[in-house]
């Protein structure tokens, strides 16, 4: 591009929604549009938070469903239905999938994050990405990076250290863009350690383009830049929404110097190449899509997000079974989260309809209480929804959050119910115990109030617009549940691991659990919990035998047969975590490294293979600057959740044998694991009393840099500088 006026003019949106042209070379305006579990095109005006009806697409469940069905090819042929209805919408990149962590249940958007673990975080949105980007369409991974909360996320700071910013909440962008390659990355709002994530080079051009090979470009959050020359500079490509202001600045800082043609330059190259694919996939594109075919698609996703936490041997209902239902949810579902990801579905079906179809009558209704604050319960509604259930033989109860409880741009204050939907539930329990719970929410909530006072708890998340008959199939055994957690369920809300970090103030947000975010924390305390990550039973069960462990080129492979012991065709997902022995740093008890899911029919076996690539065994190490794979005997445990773990194995994996250097700062410790260095220090202490030491004393010992022995010994340091420089010089 040789037009500078018009390279500055293409660094940022059109309008709301749309990218300039660039009639020089052919392109169009582009239409950037908010996902990611359904294309959400405005029809009117252009608006942000959903004020305007969007046209009508398919609502898939979102992430926090989608992550409960641990199935890659699932989301990479929702990915796929996603694509082609960007392509017939006229939509080029849809703004998705988010993969930020769930570091705290109170988080109001993690409906639209994956899991607490990074490692499925990072597999389950490579697959969608896959198929999104298989259409033609781009996609925008977002919110880069440690945005883990709505409270001030505009300017709050995420202050982590590095060691945890990038095992925990890097890695999963880092497995999207080396194995997926998305079109685009967009940064978030907040700061991270100090520095607007859109200003940060560490992050855009370090980390991102430098170590990872990024090729596509980068876009902001919607508002999400303070200061466009600087943020060009960090290497951020495109600022959204349009801002003339911003455009003006730009042009001033070219004209005084404060910024080079090239910068400007390489950014608008970046942009056109990406806007260019995009482009050339719309023309042409069919103008509709297949309605049903999605819809039965939204439907089959919706059946495996589905989780049974709990279950008494009540479930499946036989159909003749003398049902009521009560609550509201189950005739006006929450289906998705509220904010920029809302969905006009093409068509809307709820549980209550579903029920009815599968027993062949009505059913007893009460709603109970009201999911919109708007719009009052009726008087009464509670004592009438408490006789329905006295008079039933079985009750079905959906509980739940509306969309005032859980959205984009605040945070939850409790995880617990609403009140009034928990008054409701012991007042039927005070006349039936014969209750199975339904729950629809975007983040995990606590079932401590109930947990051990019904007979079954069915966890339906926000399962899209075809959820209600997948959870009816579900409740009466025309589908075998097989979702599994991918969030903690704790006992108490002060068990969380970033309890006492979260939210943080205006002095910034300390992420002060570390790496143990999540299960992590829960087992390296041994905290109990209500249900563990990778939770969910089935109505079939299932067996694991002859495991086997083997190393190799760094990384690991283990397979495990699985059969089917139960009377019912079934699907498992089989998780494994990692431990190693004897570590030299720190480490969480174990890590979910490799799933694999697999369908059996009844007594049917399977030998499931589970490859661990040598990039999933790394740490980072802070001494080094640099991914280090260390020696010793890893365990794969592997089993139907994190703490029901069946069979582990163990294997020795050579790491890297890298010689870390020995300055006056290194601790008598460290340096002895250098070799050589043993010989130099009996030479420095000859005639010192260092061999009459006590163990105690030797413990010590260990952990004092060299220059403090020195001073206690009274040996100059120049006196062996010299030495210490020739050992490192030793290959």
């Amino acid at each position: 591009m040789s037009d500078i006026a018009a390279a500055v003019t293409l660094t940022g949106g059109l309008d709301f929604w749309h990218t300039h042209a660039y009639p020089e070379v052919g392109l169009p305006e582009v239409m950037l549009t908010d996902g990611p579990h359904g294309v959400r095109k405005q029809a009117g005006d252009s608006d942000h938070v959903g004020i305007n009806d969007s046209v009508p697409a398919t609502c898939f469940p979102p992430a926090v469903g989608l992550a409960s069905t641990w199935n890659r090819a699932l989301l990479a042929e929702v990915g796929n239905a996603l694509g082609e209805e960007c392509r017939a919408l006229g939509v080029g990149v849809l703004l998705g999938p988010g993969l930020n962590i769930k570091r705290s249940p109170l988080c109001g958007r993690n409906f639209e994050y994956f899991s607490e673990d990074p490692y499925v975080s990072g597999e389950l949105a490579s697959a969608l990405v896959t198929g999104i980007q298989g259409q033609g369409v781009g996609t925008s991974v977002k919110h880069f990076a440690a945005n883990n909360q709505e409270t001030d996320r505009m300017r709050r700071d995420s202050q982590v250290d590095m060691r945890t910013l990038r095992e925990v909440y890097l890695r999963g962008f880092q497995k999207v863009v080396t194995t997926a390659s998305p079109w685009t990355v967009m940064c978030s709002y907040n700061k991270v350690n100090g520095t607007y994530a859109s200003e940060n080079h560490f992050l855009l051009t370090e980390v991102l383009r430098g170590e990872w090979g990024f090729d596509g470009f980068v876009m902001s959050d919607w508002g999400a830049v303070q200061d466009r020359v600087r943020a060009l500079k960090a290497g951020l490509d495109l600022e959204m929404p349009a801002n003339p202001a911003h455009e003006a600045g730009v042009t001033a800082a070219l004209a005084a110097g404060e910024i080079d043609e090239a910068t400007i330059l390489t950014a608008t190259d970046r942009i056109v190449r990406i806007l260019q694919k995009a482009q050339a996939s719309l023309e042409g594109a069919p103008d509709s899509f297949d309605v049903d075919a999605h819809h039965a698609l939204a439907r089959k996703a919706a059946e495996q997000c589905i989780v049974l936490l709990a279950n008494d041997g009540v479930l499946p209902f036989p159909a003749a079974t003398d049902v009521a239902v009560v609550g509201e949810f189950a005739r006006t579902p929450r289906y998705q989260g509220a904010g920029s990801s809302r969905v006009n579905p093409t068509r809307l079906d709820n549980a209550l309809d579903a029920i009815t179809a599968i027993v062949g009558h009505d059913v007893p209704f009460a709603p109970g209480f009201t999911t919109d604050p708007k719009n009052p319960v009726a008087e009464g509604a509670h004592d009438e929804a408490v006789a329905v259930a006295k008079a039933a033989g079985v009750v079905l109860v959906f509980l739940g959050l509306g969309e005032t409880h859980e959205s984009e741009g605040y945070d939850r204050t409790t995880c617990d119910l609403p009140a009034e939907q928990l008054a409701l539930l012991d007042d039927i329990l005070a006349v039936n115990s014969q209750v199975v719970v339904v729950l629809s929410n975007g983040s995990s909530v606590l079932v401590t109030p109930f947990k051990d006072r019904v007979r079954a708890i069915v966890e339906g998340w926000l399962l899209g617009q075809a959820g209600g008959p997948a959870v009816a199939d579900v409740l009466y055994g025309n589908v075998n549940p097989s979702g599994k957690i991918t969030e903690t369920i704790p006992y108490r809300l002060q068990d969380v691991p970033s309890y006492l970090n979260f939210p943080g103030d205006t002095n910034g947000v300390l992420y002060g659990e570390g790496l143990f975010v999540g299960y992590r924390g829960y087992d390296a305390l041994e905290t109990a919990v209500a249900y563990p990550f990778g939770h969910g039973l089935s109505y079939t069960t299932f067996d694991y035998s002859d495991l086997t462990v083997e190393a190799a080129d760094g990384g690991l492979t283990a397979s495990v047969t699985v059969t089917n012991t139960g009377d019912r065709a079934g699907r498992e997902v089989v998780q494994a975590y990692v431990s190693i022995a004897e570590s030299k740093v720190v480490r969480v008890p174990r890590e979910l490294k490799g799933f694999a899911d697999v369908t059996l029919a009844p007594g049917e076996s399977s030998r499931v293979e589970i490859v661990i690539g040598r990039d999933e065994l790394t740490y980072w190490s802070v001494a080094d600057g640099a991914w280090s794979l260390e020696s010793g005997a890893y365990t794969v445990h592997v089993g139907s959740s994190s703490r029901d773990l069946r069979l582990a194995a163990t294997a020795e994996v050579v790491g890297d044998a890298r010689r870390h250097h020995v300055t006056l700062q290194s601790t008598i410790g460290e340096a002895l694991t250098v070799p050589g260095f043993g010989e130099l220090m009996a030479k420095m202490t000859e005639g010192l009393p260092f061999g009459e030491l006590d163990d105690d004393m030797r413990r010590m010992l260990m952990d004092l840099p060299i220059a403090g022995m020195l001073a206690f010994a009274g040996i100059p340091e120049a006196q062996v500088q010299g030495a210490l420089d020739q050992l490192n010089a030793v290959e």
